[in-house]
């Protein structure tokens, strides 16, 4: 139903992902949501979120790393298959956006810095996941956030009482 609002598909790997772990926070900074939960809606939050983004007034010269260059457009849209889809956030303000028509049509993700900073990174979400678990700076510049050991995965609470607990991956030799 979102795709269809979207009127494009969101990528594979990503949904894969989602379908699989989410909703869940990943090393306690990178939140996933998931269609078919009430509290941690997906739909819902791409709506909610590409609301937030498109009410932003851009003065000229702005964003740094804009977008539009990249897409061809002159206006900078949320939620459309010409902008910028909100599809998940980390809790230091980084919000990761999937644009359809990114890398020349083949799709790319936008990495929004927290401080109105737009980076672009031409490979799938799960290179971009896995680059952003092993350090590297996927989310502009002073941007990791790497923690050696197993990813740290904790399910997000379906209600106000619930405390999930953290559960962890592999070892990873790191």
């Amino acid at each position: 139903m979102l795709e269809e609002d979207l009127g494009v598909s969101l990528p594979k790997d990503f949904k894969e992902i989602v379908d699989a772990y989410a909703p869940v926070q990943v090393n306690g900074h990178l939140s996933l949501s998931h269609p078919a939960t009430e509290r941690w809606n997906f739909a819902e939050r791409v709506r909610s979120t590409s609301h937030a983004w498109s009410q932003i007034e851009w003065d000229e010269g702005e964003p740094e790393g804009d977008p539009r260059v990249s897409l061809g457009t002159p206006d900078l849209a949320f939620g459309t298959p010409d902008g910028l889809i909100p599809i998940c956030s980390t809790d230091r303000g980084e919000e990761v956006f999937y644009a359809p028509r990114g890398a020349v049509g083949q799709g790319s993700l936008f990495i929004e810095n927290g401080e109105g900073e737009f980076f672009e990174y031409s490979f799938s979400f799960a290179e971009w996941l896995f680059r952003w678990l092993i350090g590297e700076e996927v989310t502009g510049p002073g941007g990791s956030a790497f923690y050696p050991g197993p990813v740290a995965l904790r399910d997000l609470p379906m209600s106000p009482e619930e405390r999930p607990e953290t559960r962890y991956g592999p070892p990873r030799g790191m």
